[in-house]
């Protein structure tokens, strides 16, 4: 019988790499803890009407790319495909909304994508989210809440922030209405997948990686140019608010993600570290969308990223712990020193709970078991044979730096492993 495999695009994690992610949402969730924001946890299916109607229908996502079907009552349900829709949900359908909160959930998404490096289709991602503030303050404090992240991982340098307003949907309608017409006269210079955008949605065209397309839109209206009063003031408070942080950005003027419940401030963290797969984290506001799922009028404004990009770019900037390694391993040979050892090491486990402690299971020979221990990388062996157990005794052998041996007492064990790995570190 053939053994069964993982589907394709959704991949085990496994204890070699582990750690990185245990470093990786350990870091992000004590910097949004520490900015006051409370972590929720959402429910990884959600009503297929949640994401067409917050995302959009027209949208690559909903059209092509989600994981729907229908449940045993017949109802249209789907993966999650991104964070802010579901916690938006959440947000309403709990109440959390009644004063302005912060919020910031982490896990895995789903998309129906050719998996390539970095993007798979079940991947993960790391959000936050303020509701209740319409002043570019929120939006200020989420970019420097990351710049001040990058600095913590040490690749501020590695990455660069986009910014731009998309104004309201009146000036964003007008607008489209301008860029189609521009474009209609053009539409035999378009790439195919613009020409299918042009039908449905338009300003994505703007985010064009074909270079004649981008060549063509040099020509073509400007977004800012149909851009309202109030979100022009807005704008310009936000970039004071970052000029005033020491925050570095580069306004681009196509920048206009993909997701429709966008209005006002958006922005992208992007890196050359990654080949074509250049932002790293990316976010905006989204004023309408409390309302346009159920909720009273509240303002919006959040970020994602996503963790397995992350994660290539703190490799690619030598940026990732080295793998954890215990720091003792314990040898015990013959019946009675296997007891005597489960004993001492629960006792010292107590006295020293941060300590990593591995333990040989199954027995085996010493000499075999010295090898184990040796190749695990613990900088101490704690050796039990028959003559330990029957003496209430235990011998240290240190395992990296080339020091003697020591036999002891075991009521002594903690106090003398603690100075040794002192001296090690």
């Amino acid at each position: 019988m053939d053994a069964l495999r993982s589907i394709r695009g959704m991949n085990d994690i496994l204890p070699a790499d582990t750690s990185h992610w245990q470093f990786l949402e350990s870091r992000v969730a004590e910097l949004l803890e520490r900015y006051g924001y409370g972590e929720v946890r959402l429910p990884i299916v959600e009503s297929s009407a949640l994401f067409s109607r917050s995302i959009g229908e027209v949208t690559d996502i909903v059209e092509k790319e989600m994981y729907s079907f229908e449940d045993r009552n017949g109802d249209s349900i789907s993966l999650r495909p991104e964070g802010t829709a579901g916690c938006v949900r959440a947000a309403i359908q709990n109440n959390l909304i009644a004063n302005p909160c912060r919020l910031w959930y982490s896990g895995p998404m789903f998309r129906y994508e050719r998996p390539q490096k970095g993007r798979q289709r079940q991947f993960h991602q790391m959000g936050a989210e303020i509701f209740g503030y319409a002043t570019p303050d929120a939006d200020a404090e989420l970019i420097i809440l990351l710049a001040r992240l990058w600095r913590v991982f040490g690749i501020a340098d590695a990455v660069n922030l986009e910014i731009n307003s998309i104004g309201s949907s009146a000036a964003r309608a007008a607008y489209r209405e301008a860029l189609v017409a521009y474009l209609q006269q053009h539409r035999e210079s378009l790439d195919e997948d613009s020409q299918r955008r042009l039908e449905t949605n338009p300003l994505r065209i703007l985010d064009s990686k074909n270079p004649d397309t981008q060549a063509l839109l040099d020509n073509a209206p400007a977004l800012e140019d149909y851009l309202d009063e109030e979100s022009k003031e807005h704008f310009a408070m936000l970039q004071s608010y970052l000029d005033t942080a020491g925050v570095t950005y580069t306004v681009n003027p196509r920048l206009v993600r993909g997701l429709d419940y966008y209005n006002k401030t958006v922005f992208e963290w992007v890196t050359d570290k990654l080949g074509a797969q250049g932002t790293v984290c990316a976010g905006g506001r989204y004023d309408g969308l409390v309302e346009q799922l159920g909720g009273r009028s509240t303002p919006g404004v959040g970020f994602a990223m996503g963790m397995e990009r992350l994660l290539l770019m703190l490799e690619a900037c030598g940026q990732l712990p080295d793998a954890e390694v215990p720091d003792l391993f314990v040898v015990a040979a013959g019946q009675d020193a296997q007891t005597a050892a489960i004993a001492a090491v629960e006792t010292l486990r107590d006295a020293q709970p941060h300590l990593r402690i591995v333990q040989q299971l199954g027995g085996g020979s010493f000499r075999s078991q010295m090898k184990k221990a040796d190749r695990s990388g613990a900088a101490l062996a704690l050796l039990w044979g028959e003559d330990e157990a029957a003496a209430g005794e235990v011998t240290v052998k240190p395992l990296r730096d080339g020091q003697e041996q020591m036999r002891l007492p075991v009521a002594s064990l903690s106090e003398t492993v603690a100075s040794l790995l002192k001296q090690s570190h």
